[in-house]
């Protein structure tokens, strides 16, 4: 059945400083960017949140906003003490306030939201403030999610799932977030409507889990076709988000048009002038080689022009609209001309439709391509567009900056970011150095036109202390001392005043949160979640005995923490990258024994591997609700309406997370240690690898990787299809397992540093 849409569719003296604008540029327009529900609505939302995290001790916080109580655009809230023990938070939106409260929380009472629970043990009276604490910004924009968020972790999110986020959003002080949720929808009735056949549209989207590279232009068809009742609940869920993102006074970003057309465009309109793109990542023109269409094309204003009409009549704007053309694809052209053409005719489909309109352009492509982007064509695309109309995001400013090269976006603002996960993987990783000072150096820059600061992860639900950590520096005046805001950090995420904790917690900030390797992107590159082979990498940026020290100290603190929940996470998360370190020291033993025909060694490390260590991970992951692969399996297949839609969004989930494509296209891209993946997976593979090089020895015969490929793929492929149910509901003692693990683990761990 055909379904029409319609019209249902301790750091407590901060600093405000201006903005550093250049001279004649439109940055004026940014000003006018600014939250459109009232004082009074964002005031409702503030206490309804509150309500939500503290429940009756919400009652304890005065809440008030006034837009002009900031004499600019930045954002700034006081708290002060009133009668009665209660606390009275004034600022001028609403997200300013809740992030003033979630401040105050935090230093003044040792709590803690994070995504892997909360710690909300409030004082029973509220600690009194001594005159007023002033919390202020000097970023106007504080921006969150990735184009690719939208795919690896927030694709089979329900409302409730949403509701936290967005709460969390306000609670760190995010006022521009992408929301890109339901545009299929639209995307969809425009195509209906110039004549495209449903077969057409179909075959043009993805499948859910893939969406993110459908709306870039890099995709096509991979998993789908999306069902009807997929748009018609991803519609619905858009409204509640656009509605609570605004009530707190946030800018939601929009989607716009960048170019990229149905193949069958070209049967409806045969003179339109459409070039094909190159084959992206590892995929062939069976679902790449994008279609993209000449900004000089009429067309191209028309289609554009459809779809901004038809959004902001259902969805309203705040005339902030992202569009990512050339994502890791070449231009057909190097031509300055061409590419000024390209960015002025994708402002001017905004424009047309809302003269206020201010694009959000994602720079990964600037770093992505060096070869092609050089200063001219860099320059080219960013001036085809009046300068302060658009904003650029320095996607992986903190490992690679594009401002240092392109001078300051030759005048546009930009927005440094935090990149951190590529591919929502969960191993523990950060860049704590470059994130406490990348920003302020950024601001320094001759003739900054730093506008804000964001965070970009491919994922999350991850390493939840980088993102505290990088929200704060938002609101900050200077660049923390590390080991102090972590030891509070520990303090306030356990609420626990143990030194060990923060012990561990700084040996941690030395080693696998600060990776100082210019440009290392944070893959996880771990044999353990990669297909193996016998020149895997086995490198780290960190000393393993650090993690290690870690690991011994949370582990002595858990028979009084475990039963907190954000312990517990760390505690599983910890050994878990014990477990993962552990596991490239077995694979480099297993790789030499094979090299030098040692057959007993090889089946003793070997059969530790596959038979003892790999599984009693499966088992610690398995009892812990943050590390299931039936969680993930199950939100998908819930967001089916029959058998057959539940099906199509397992291979979704399924699918990602381990070939990423038809044939391994983007193998282990998005590798995740889940239990459940462990087991069935990742294990399967080794057994196969380890039980290959022990059929090699004995039979004298030589290991050859590409036959070993073609075996390993069917494991692969069996994954998929093996219609396995995992639980969405942790089994097993988590401190058993743990100190099962650690008992025989942690001397082997110790034994191979010497």
């Amino acid at each position: 059945m055909k379904i029409k849409y319609g019209r249902f569719f301790p750091f407590l003296l901060l600093m405000t400083t201006s903005l550093l604008y250049p001279g004649d540029c439109e940055f004026h327009t940014l000003s006018r960017i600014k939250p459109q529900t009232s004082d009074k609505t964002q005031a409702k939302a503030v206490v309804e949140l509150l309500k939500r995290i503290l429940g009756g001790r919400s009652r304890d916080f005065i809440v008030s906003v006034n837009r002009t109580f900031s004499n600019d655009t930045l954002d700034v809230c006081e708290l002060r003490s009133a009668k009665n023990n209660k606390i009275v938070a004034i600022g001028n939106t609403g997200v300013a306030v809740a992030s003033g409260i979630y401040n105050y929380l935090k230093y003044f009472c040792n709590c803690h939201v994070s995504w892997s629970g909360n710690q909300l043990n409030v004082p029973r009276i509220l600690p009194p403030l001594t005159g007023v604490l002033r919390i202020s910004s000097q970023h106007r924009c504080r921006y969150y999610q990735n184009v690719c968020t939208q795919s690896y972790s927030n694709v089979w999110w329900d409302w409730p799932r949403w509701e936290k986020e967005i709460d969390w959003m306000a609670l760190n002080g995010f006022n521009m977030p992408l929301a890109y949720t339901g545009q299929e929808a639209l995307w969809q009735e425009v195509y209906l409507s110039l004549g495209l056949n449903q077969t057409e549209v179909d075959e043009f989207f993805t499948g859910p889990a893939f969406l993110a590279w459908n709306r870039m232009g890099n995709l096509f068809k991979w998993g789908g076709p999306l069902p009807q009742s997929w748009h018609v609940k991803q519609l619905h869920l858009q409204f509640k988000i656009l509605d609570r993102m605004r009530a707190l006074g946030m800018i939601p970003v929009l989607p716009a048009f960048s170019g990229i057309v149905p193949p069958g465009i070209t049967r409806l309109y045969p003179k339109a002038n459409v070039t094909r793109l190159n084959p992206w990542s590892h995929f062939n023109c069976t679902y790449s080689c994008a279609y993209l269409l000449d900004p000089r094309d009429p067309l191209f204003q028309r289609i554009g022009g459809l779809f901004m009409t038809q959004m902001v009549e259902q969805f309203g704007t705040d005339h902030i609209y992202g569009a990512d053309t050339f994502n890791e694809m070449t231009p057909s052209s190097s031509d300055p001309a061409y590419l000024s053409s390209v960015s002025r005719a994708v402002f001017n489909t905004m424009t047309l439709v809302d003269p206020q309109a201010v694009w959000l352009m994602q720079g990964w492509l600037f770093v992505s391509d060096t070869e092609f982007w050089k200063p001219a064509q860099v320059k080219a695309l960013l001036h085809g567009v009046p300068l302060g109309r658009m904003i650029v995001l320095d996607l992986f400013a903190e490992s690679m900056p594009a401002f240092a090269f392109t001078e300051s976006f030759y005048g546009q603002p930009f927005i440094w970011c935090m990149l951190h996960n590529f591919g929502g993987n969960n191993g523990m990783f950060g860049t704590v150095e470059q994130v406490n000072l990348g920003p302020f150096e950024a601001l320094r820059f001759p003739n900054s036109t730093l506008v804000g600061l964001g965070m970009t992860p491919e994922g999350i639900e991850q390493n939840p202390v980088v993102y505290e950590l990088m929200s704060e520096i938002a609101w900050r005046k200077e660049p923390v001392n590390l080991a102090k805001w972590v030891s509070l950090y520990a303090a306030r995420r356990y609420g626990s005043l143990d030194e060990s904790l923060g012990v561990a917690w700084q040996l941690l900030f030395r080693s696998v949160y600060n990776c100082t390797w210019k440009g290392y992107k944070n893959h996880n590159h771990s044999p353990l979640v990669r297909r193996p082979s016998l020149h895997m990498n086995t490198s780290v940026w960190y000393e393993p005995a650090h993690l290690y020290e870690a690991w011994r100290l949370l582990f002595e603190a858990a028979p009084t923490l475990i039963g907190t929940e954000t312990f517990r996470y760390d505690l599983v998360d910890v050994t878990r990258q014990a477990l993962q370190r552990l596991t490239t020291e077995f694979y480099r033993e297993i790789v030499h024994a094979f090299q030098t025909q040692k057959l007993p060694e090889l089946l003793t490390t070997g059969g530790v591997l596959v038979y003892d260590l790999l599984p009693e991970l499966d088992r610690l992951l398995s009892s812990d609700v943050h590390f299931l692969l039936g969680v993930w399996l199950e939100n998908a297949r819930s967001m089916g309406l029959n058998e057959r839609e539940a099906q199509l969004y397992d291979f979704n989930a399924r699918n990602q997370v381990t070939l990423w494509g038809p044939e391994g296209n983007i193998l282990d891209y998005a590798n995740k240690e889940w239990g459940g993946l462990i087991e069935d997976y990742y294990s399967q593979r080794w057994a196969l690898f380890v039980n290959t090089l022990v059929e090699c020895l004995d039979r004298g015969k030589p290991f050859k990787q590409d036959t070993f490929n073609q075996e390993v793929f069917q494991v692969e492929k069996g994954f998929l299809y093996n219609e396995q149910k995992y639980p969405s509901e942790p089994l097993g003692n988590t401190y058993d397992i743990a100190r099962r693990i650690f008992l025989k683990y942690y001397p082997q761990a110790l034994k191979r540093l010497t």
